[in-house]
């Protein structure tokens, strides 16, 4: 009997299995704010920046006691309200309104929490630069100048530490002149005694500025 002849790699040409083509579904987007009016559509931004200032928009939230609680992004903001767990309590003061594919929303300033929620008890104000610059009023702690840095008082290397009571505003050419030496090695002294500010107010300033309209819920700040 002559041998079998092995069979061909591969299925006849009627057996080939047909690849199926399924359409492609369409990309459903998840809700997100696009844009805020009157301001057009901006161009893309260049690689390494922020691509909108929205970004960085802050809202304050409240408690149902009107308690400061948070400076919280836009985004999120939106968000609590439009699920109805906070109401605005002021919107922006330009009018302006952001957009998702189905829901317009106003841009609050300052939203409130329909239910009230405990806060723990929070230590010390978190140590920033924004809170530190406001604490010192933006005033050189050794000649009164315009501030530009934060210095410490006892130098890093010299074994001080990085908080409210060793950190003051400094000017470029103090700081500068400074450099790691100790105070009275160079003969000078703090014109105001360096400590660690208190309250709501100081609490969201640690985040950055905040909008005028924040300061009737936030107090007087007092370091």
């Amino acid at each position: 009997m002559p041998d079998r002849q092995p069979t061909s790699i591969g299925a006849p040409a009627e057996w080939a299995p047909t690849a199926v083509v399924r359409p492609a579904s369409p990309r459903v987007c998840p809700p997100s704010i696009v844009r805020a009016d009157p301001t057009p559509p901006a161009q893309a931004a260049p690689a390494g920046e922020t691509s909108s200032p929205w970004s960085r928009r802050q809202v304050l939230l409240l408690n149902a006691t009107y308690e400061p609680l948070a400076a919280l992004p836009l985004r999120r903001a939106v968000v609590l309200v439009i699920c109805g767990k906070a109401e605005v309590v002021h919107d922006d003061p330009q009018g302006l309104a952001v957009h998702s594919v189905h829901v317009s929303q106003s841009v609050p300033s300052v939203i409130r929490l329909s239910r009230f929620v405990r806060v723990p008890y929070r230590g010390r104000v978190p140590l920033t630069r924004a809170a530190l610059m406001l604490r010192d009023r933006y005033r050189c702690a050794y000649c009164r100048g315009r501030a530009e840095t934060v210095d410490h008082v006892v130098p890093r290397s010299r074994g001080g530490s990085h908080s409210w009571e060793n950190c003051v505003a400094s000017c470029a050419r103090c700081n500068h002149r400074k450099a790691d030496r100790l105070l009275r090695e160079l003969g000078w002294r703090l014109l105001t005694t360096p400590r660690a500010p208190s309250g709501p107010y100081w609490r969201l300033l640690a985040g950055g500025e905040t909008d005028p309209l924040w300061l009737p819920y936030l107090g007087e700040p007092a370091a």
